[in-house]
This record gives structure tokens, sequence and C-alpha cells, in this order.
């Protein structure tokens, strides 16, 4: 029985209060944090934020980022750029090892750049593609890393866990399922052992000597194992909680929230930098290479009303079609841009020559019917409240006569690449974590046949654009590169090829028995190296 089934009895159980420890209760060492997460990963490390979760338990960075958003050391315990901005010196901690005995240097850390941008992690690669050049070993703890073009955001970018470094050694000796199984770091805890669709065992590196500056300890993890479990379901986790089955869970689903605030469970909150749970307009075929039809779309939805009453006040509702509210350089007037207007719907779709309406009350045009093919990837990128959220976009939608056929994918599907080419939709929806509007460049670079660009989900190729966001990812001047990326928003805005439904969220839900449980401030994935236990 796997263990997601072994909990299914617990989601008939009532609520429960949290027992509160008393004020003086004392840490005690060891132990095993019982944690239930709601995906699992194809691979323990990757480019998907799910692998990025998991491998910040085990993959150390060379920097993190503090509460303030600074870049603090990590593996590097200091670094210098160059005057031209193209080369960054990064000097390593001294006496650091990999779990497999042999050191992490200079060479080790060049040839993760390597492996990351030929193909070793997709996302690390896009977002040093077009800026990285090459990294090469000064001395054993010296590494400089060649830039082709300015980066001034670079070192921030490296806080997030897709660049967790690997053992040189294991990448080049095991096997690719070995290291997807079981990847070697020098982090606070090692891959013990993975039940595919139950379980990973963490077990504590008592070795560890290499904390970020911005952890609340050093040296060795303070308990023994992390238990880290896969529960789809969001009440089957919660009921977990609530019942002592698990000290940790994440995704706490927004209809639950409250209730466990009044029970004292300790709630965390992260609102994801980067794009948030957006809708991308297919601006390559009809319905919605006319721009008129997209701005009518867009004005058919009261998207504060569905996100409100949907998300109970613990989703945030985002207009902003680009980036969310919690990233630097973000544009009020690029979420302002557009209201619920049904009148202006209508007029523009009449305009468009689509007034004609079937029985059913869709619009029609020249005997053809206004349909929205949306798919959306259920369970890995859309948890069951943005399911819901995009129901009620469908039926607001079908008001101003849109027929839009929601297709959920599934996980196997979702990693086959189904619903993924420009035959394939109308709207896609999707988030991309980042910490910073960087990824601005990721998600708007132009496609083209000799460097194509996937997550391009709008298919849109602006060179308008693009020379807008490229131009702020080299300025070195912060308020004149949030100007940039401001304006580059608007123009998304003003050009109605994505909208904003609402940010995406980190949130945890955590026993009273477990303390300093933090989230890491580039990604807001769950901490346990501080974490201990109290009796």
């Amino acid at each position: 029985m796997t263990l997601a089934a072994a909990l299914i009895g617990l989601t008939a159980c009532g609520t429960a209060s949290a027992v509160v420890p008393a004020a003086d209760a004392e840490r005690v060492d060891g132990g095993t944090i019982v944690y239930a997460h709601q995906q699992e990963p194809q691979c323990l490390f990757g480019g998907w934020i799910e692998q990025a979760y998991i491998s910040y338990q085990f993959l150390d960075n060379l920097v993190s980022l503090d509460d303030d958003g600074q870049v603090v050391p990590w593996l590097a315990e200091s670094w210098e750029a160059s005057d031209d901005g193209l080369t960054y010196t990064l000097a390593l901690k001294d006496d650091v090892s990999f779990t497999d005995g042999t050191p992490v240097d200079a060479e080790a850390v060049a040839y993760n750049f390597d492996y990351w941008v030929a193909g070793g992690n997709s996302t690390a690669a896009v977002w040093l593609g077009g800026y990285y050049a090459s990294a090469e070993a000064v001395d054993d703890l010296t590494v400089a890393i060649h830039l082709s073009q300015p980066y001034p955001r670079f070192l921030e970018n490296l806080s997030q866990s897709y660049f967790g470094i690997q053992s040189q050694n294991a990448l080049e000796t095991r096997t690719d399922e070995e290291n997807c199984e079981q990847p070697i770091g020098s982090g606070a805890f090692v891959v013990e052992e993975w039940n595919r669709g139950e379980n990973v065992l963490l077990a504590r590196n008592d070795d560890y000597t290499s904390a970020p500056a911005n952890a609340k300890h050093t040296g060795a993890a303070y308990v023994d194992q992390i238990d880290w479990r896969f529960v789809a379901d969001g009440v089957t986790r919660v009921s977990a909680l609530r019942s002592g089955e698990a000290d940790a869970i994440y995704d706490v689903p927004s209809l639950e929230w409250q209730g466990l605030e009044d029970e004292q469970w300790d709630l965390l909150k992260y609102v994801t930098p980067g794009r948030p749970q957006q809708i991308s307009f297919n601006t390559s075929r009809e319905p919605f290479s006319d721009e008129s039809l997209r701005k009518a779309f867009i004005y058919s939805l009261d998207r504060e009303s569905i996100v409100e009453t949907i998300g109970h006040g613990v989703i945030p509702y985002e207009g902003n079609g680009s980036v969310s509210q919690a990233t630097p350089g973000y544009s009020q007037a690029a979420a302002d841009y557009y209201d619920y207007d049904p009148d202006e719907a209508n007029r523009l779709l009449d305009e468009a020559g689509w007034a004609d309406r079937d029985a059913d009350g869709y619009r029609v045009k020249d005997g053809k019917t206004l349909d929205v093919v949306f798919p959306y990837n259920a369970g890995t990128i859309i948890n069951a409240d943005g399911a819901a959220i995009f129901q009620a976009v469908q039926e607001q939608a079908k008001a101003t006569g849109f027929k839009v056929e929601l297709i959920p994918v599934p996980p196997t599907e979702t990693w086959a690449g189904k619903y993924a080419g420009p035959d394939s939709y109308d709207i896609s929806a999707g988030y991309w974590t980042s910490v910073n509007a960087g990824i601005l460049y990721i998600t708007w670079r132009p496609s083209t046949e000799e460097n194509p660009n996937f997550s391009n989900s709008a298919f849109y190729d602006d060179p308008e654009l693009e020379a807008l966001i490229l131009e702020a990812n080299s300025t070195t001047d912060v308020d004149a590169q949030n100007a940039l990326y401001e304006q580059a928003q608007e123009y998304i805005a003003e050009h109605a090829t994505a909208f904003g439904l609402y940010d995406r969220l980190s949130t945890l839900g955590v026993s009273p028995h477990l303390k300093d449980v933090w989230q890491e401030n580039a990604q807001g994935g769950p901490t346990f190296y501080d974490a201990y236990f109290v009796e």
C-alpha cells in the first residue's frame, strides 16, 4: 500500500487543535521530520521547482539570499566582478567535501556550469543562455565565470536551487539514472533511499560544515532524518498534519487555511517572485492572433472576484501577466491595464465580426464557433485551487460568447510534451519562479530555428520587446533597470499577449513541536537544516 493510500482514512477525521508546547520547552536533538509534499519529481535534481525544493536539502549553492534579498555567502565565501561586468571571480570555502569524499573545489564548480549548459539542467541552461561563455579554475579554491555580455543579476540568479553544485566525480563516473536517484552534493542531508510513488528518505550529513550565511546555526543538522513523503491530495495532507502523521505539509489548500490558523498550527506563506500564474494567448493562430479578441477575452473576466472567492483571502490576486507583485521591478500599471468590462468585450467581438451567437450562446462567425482550447497541467503546475479558478474563467468567458474547452492534462502527458506546440492550444497557463524580472527574457525571448524558445508560450516574437528586456538585463543601475523592466511589462499588457490571475504561493503547515522551519528566499522552498523538535 502506498503512503497516500494509507492516509486516505485520515480524511474523515474532524479538526483537532494543535497541542502547543510550553514556552520553556527544550530542544530535542535527533528525530525524523515527516514531511508531506504534493508532487513527486522525475529526478531528485533538475529544472522543475519541485526538484529544486528537494535538492535544496542536499545540494549546496554558491550563494544564498537573505531576508532582504541580498546575496550572501554559501559555498562561495567572497566574490568580485570585473569592471566590464564580464567576469565573476568567486573564492570558495576551504575544506568542504561532497558526501562521496571528493573536494568541492574550483574544478568541480566550473564543471557544473558546463554540465548545466550542455543539457544537465534545462532551467539552469536557459538562465545562463545568451550570457554564459565559460568557467575556469584559477586555482584550487578560485573559480572565474566568464560572460559574453554584462549580467548584473548573475549572482542573484545563482541563489536558485537549480544551481545546486554536484560532485564532479559522481557526474562523470555514474549513470544518469544513478545521479537521478541519488544525487551527490555537499549539503546538510544525503539521499538515503527513494521509494518511488511513496517517499524519499534523507539522512543527516554528520560532517556538514558549509551552511549558508543566512542559516540559523552552523555544523550538522539537528534532526537525524527527513521522511519526504508524496501525498497528492491536499485534504489528506492536512488530515495527516492534524493527526500527527506528518510534522509539516506543503501546499495548504486555501479552504483549510483559516481552520488551521484557528487551531494554532504554524503556517508559512511565501509569494513566489517571477512569472505569476497567468494565461498566455497563442498569438500564432486564430482566434488570438487578433489582438482585439485577446482584449475581449480579458475584459470578459472579473478576475479579482474569481480569485478572492476561490482563494478565501489566502491566494493573492494578480493582474500583471508578466511578473508577480513580489518581484523587483514590478509594474502596477501593467497589473491595472484591464478591468472587468463585459460591455467592452461585447463591443470588440461585434466589431471583429463575431456578432452572431448559436443556440448555446457562443459566438459564431462564418459558421465557425469561437472555440478556445485551454489545456492545463493538472496535478503538476496547477493545484486544485488553480483548477477551480480556471473553471470560473470558463464560465465567465461563456457570458460574452467564448466557448472554452478546459482540458486537464495528467502528469504523464505533461512530461511527454502533449499540448506544448503552437498547434495544440489557444491559451496556456503557467508560472515560472524567479528572483527578479529577468524572467521576462526567458518567457518572452523570440523563438528562432537556430535558437528556439519553448518557454515563450504565447509564440510572440517582437524585436522591440526583446530589445527592452535585453537592455534591462545588462543595465547596472537598479532604478534604471527596473524602469526598463516596467516598460516591458506595460508593452506586454498593451498588446494583451498575457494576463495575470493570481500569484503562485509556496505554503507550509507545521506542527508547533517542530521549530525553525523556514522558507528559503529565492523560491520559497522548505528549509529543514535548522529545524528541531521540542518537548
